[in-house]
């Protein structure tokens, strides 16, 4: 069998060919390579896209909530200081209200029928918290002539009311001071219980039971409290 060689141009032909086949595999390699390159790329970017959207997302969820608890904060704050502001000014009022009651308590002992009137009463109040047969009062000096009248009132009223004698005596060995406005002090129970009804301590004790009834007259009803006596 004999081989016939190729010419020149046969082989340059077949060369032609294998050349446009390899170029032609290459090409569909290369463009299978694209669409395989572009899918993954379009698949990292969106998972990249859903991360970053759920990045931004939680942050500005995150920004939202402190921005309202921020907020809240401010609010609270604010209203805090309103109220302190409003709670303040309302003490003041009141406790200028009693400095206004303690300055003129003075007055009180100006008209010498009405004071006797009420020393008997604080006298009475005393004698009947005690219940003794025995109990003296004190009081200031200036104030003994219109407290000895006021005694022999609150005697006959107490005989009266609890049929009963009671011996009341002046303690002048232990007076009350002039700078009280006026009032008594009744003691007894041997010296051991004091009474005391001096005018000042009537509006300490009226400062400190009546506030909440002032409050309510003044301020009117606090709509936050729950419970009232």
């Amino acid at each position: 069998m004999s081989v016939h060689a190729m010419s020149d141009d046969q082989v340059a032909g077949e060369l032609k060919k294998m050349t446009a086949f390899i170029r032609q595999e290459a090409y569909e390699k290369a463009k299978e390579i694209q669409i395989k390159a572009d899918e993954e790329f379009a698949i990292e970017k969106s998972k990249l896209v859903r991360q970053e959207t759920a990045s931004i997302d939680s942050s500005y969820e995150k920004k939202f909530k402190q921005a309202s608890m921020s907020q809240q904060i401010t609010r609270s704050t604010v209203a805090n200081k309103s109220r302190l502001r409003v709670l303040s000014a309302r003490q003041e009022l009141l406790d200028d209200l009693f400095e206004q009651a303690r300055k003129k308590l003075g007055g009180a002992t100006k008209d010498k029928s009405k004071y006797q009137g009420m020393l008997k009463n604080l006298i009475l109040q005393g004698l009947y918290a005690l219940e003794e047969s025995k109990v003296q009062v004190r009081a200031k000096k200036s104030d003994y002539d219109v407290v000895k009248k006021a005694i022999e009132d609150a005697q006959k009223e107490y005989k009266s009311n609890m049929g009963s004698d009671v011996k009341i005596e002046i303690d002048e060995a232990n007076e009350l001071p002039d700078g009280l406005s006026g009032g008594v002090s009744i003691v007894g129970g041997g010296g051991k219980i004091d009474i005391n009804n001096t005018l000042e301590e009537r509006l300490h004790l009226l400062e400190t039971d009546a506030l909440p009834s002032i409050r309510v007259i003044l301020f009117g009803e606090n709509e936050n409290r729950r419970f009232h006596d």
